[in-house]
């Protein structure tokens, strides 16, 4: 057992020489010393000191694209013609093995299933059938690694997002964006490891808390910055009225002298990482207007991701400000765009989304290709759960409940295999026949192509060893490169 006192003074000093070199305007190294402190002594030895991987990873960076509010797979992704032929038909009992049901649907006495009103065709080498709703992510399929099979335990959106953000349905743990910020730190020392992007649909918007993007127990320092739109897209960053660079310099490193002592006296982490935010947010102050004026991108760009990347807050806007953020080396950008729970008019509102998404998405992956940065860039596209089969309400504009015994996502790029379709749902879409992939199996995935062994990548909080997944989770290893 860990001698408490022994640790304290470990952990101040660990802390006094870091607040040390993070002192001045001289301090770039910052970002990446602050991954590796405050591990516990467990970890420290499996990582490497300053951010390393416990492999040689097969992705540098991670864009995703969450689909907040679970888009139907039966609208673009799964054809199930099946679906057509039985259309108004009950769906077998034998089928639907009991499954819970939302509040929704609890008190429809009929369950009659629905097929797509929308027409599917094959693309590419892998044959993977597509949505006329998505006719331009179905031109780079070859480029997908396509999972139909995916599966969690959460039924209503807040658990589920939740879980796929933090690997546990209930609030209280880090997200995986702060987790790759806290284990392998950041390539670039005047931005966050960790950008968050927010977009709206024309659809149900449900809600979004911050937690999802939040460090929880890890240090602050690693929660995800939220980028807005309008002309302060990070808040509190501008100087002040009356004060210019150089004076705030000057209040920074009078602050920091201020903490250092306070940090001396008490050993609390969060003096540190307090530290670090404000030589982070001064050093952006440089950074961000270059990043965010977009002279240097060419029309040929702007044609690309569509008329909307002009609009700033547009998902096409986010995703052409995703791949600007991740060629200058921040670790995790985090898309959400919100708007896709139809529990009414499934076409309407998934069309009206996928009009959103899917040019924008395509081509960031084009995007990414012609620079050359696709094969380290790791982007993934996918929602909470799936929907059902069986329509909610029963007249022309049906929608569809929640679903999450299958469903689908597709990552590109960062080690995995493209022009691959993996798993299958029966040929109602209501279960998985081949090769199921669980939140947890996921997230051991996504880490696995960053270079982490997901059971040796630990926290100690409250005396217990906390990671991304939990107590469960397994590679899975057809899906890689």
């Amino acid at each position: 057992m860990t001698d408490p006192l022994l640790e304290h003074h470990l952990t101040l000093n660990r802390r006094t020489f870091l607040h040390r070199a993070a002192i001045g305007i001289g301090s770039v190294a910052l970002g990446s010393l602050f991954s590796c402190e405050n591990r516990d002594m467990s970890t420290v030895g499996q990582l490497a000191d300053l951010g390393l991987p416990h492999f040689a990873p097969r992705a540098k960076r991670v864009i995703y694209l969450f689909q907040s509010g679970a888009p139907s797979q039966l609208e673009l992704f799964d054809w199930k013609p099946l679906l057509r032929k039985m259309d108004g038909q009950e769906l077998p009992e034998s089928v639907r093995q009991g499954q819970r049901l939302t509040g929704m649907t609890a008190n429809q006495k009929k369950f009659p299933l629905k097929g797509a009103l929308i027409d599917f065709k094959q693309y590419g080498q892998s044959g993977a059938w597509f949505s006329d709703l998505l006719p331009y992510t179905s031109r780079v399929v070859d480029d997908l690694c396509i999972i139909r099979s995916m599966h969690t335990e959460a039924i209503n959106h807040d658990p589920a997002v939740t879980f796929f953000q933090t690997g546990n349905q209930q609030p209280g743990r880090p997200s995986v964006g702060s987790w790759l910020s806290y284990g392998l730190g950041s390539e670039n020392a005047n931005l966050p490891a960790y950008i968050v992007l927010l977009s709206r649909g024309k659809g149900n918007i449900q809600p979004l808390a911050s937690r999802v993007w939040g460090s929880a127990f890890l240090p602050s320092v690693h929660q995800g910055v939220q980028f807005r739109m309008g002309k302060d897209p990070v808040l509190y960053l501008r100087d002040p009225d009356g004060l210019d660079s150089l004076s705030r310099r000057a209040m920074l490193d009078k602050i920091a002298e201020l903490n250092h002592m306070h940090l001396e006296a008490f050993g609390d982490p969060e003096i540190s990482t307090r530290i670090s935010q404000y030589e982070m947010a001064y050093r952006m102050q440089s950074s961000v207007p270059d990043l965010l004026d977009m002279s240097d991108e060419p029309e040929s760009t702007f044609r690309l991701y569509g008329a909307d990347a002009m609009v700033p807050g547009t998902f096409a806007a986010n995703a052409l400000m995703a791949r600007r953020l991740s060629e200058r080396g921040v670790r995790f950008v985090q898309l959400y765009h919100m708007g896709w729970d139809a529990h009414f008019d499934v076409k309407g509102m998934t069309s009206r989304l996928a009009k959103d998404v899917d040019q924008a998405s395509a081509a960031l992956i084009t995007d990414l290709k012609q620079r050359g940065l696709l094969d380290e860039t790791l982007v993934i596209w996918g929602g909470e759960f799936g929907r059902t089969n069986y329509s909610q309400g029963l007249d022309a504009g049906f929608g569809r409940d929640h679903h999450p015994r299958c469903f689908t996502i597709w990552m590109a790029g960062g080690g995995v295999k493209p022009g691959m379709v993996y798993g299958e749902t029966d040929e109602f879409g209501y279960n998985i026949v081949q090769n199921p992939v669980h939140v947890h199996d996921f997230q051991a995935t996504l880490l696995h192509l960053m270079g982490i062994d997901h059971e040796r990548f630990t926290f100690t909080y409250q005396g217990r060893r906390f990671r991304l997944t939990d107590v469960s989770g397994e590679v899975v290893r057809d899906v890689l490169a």
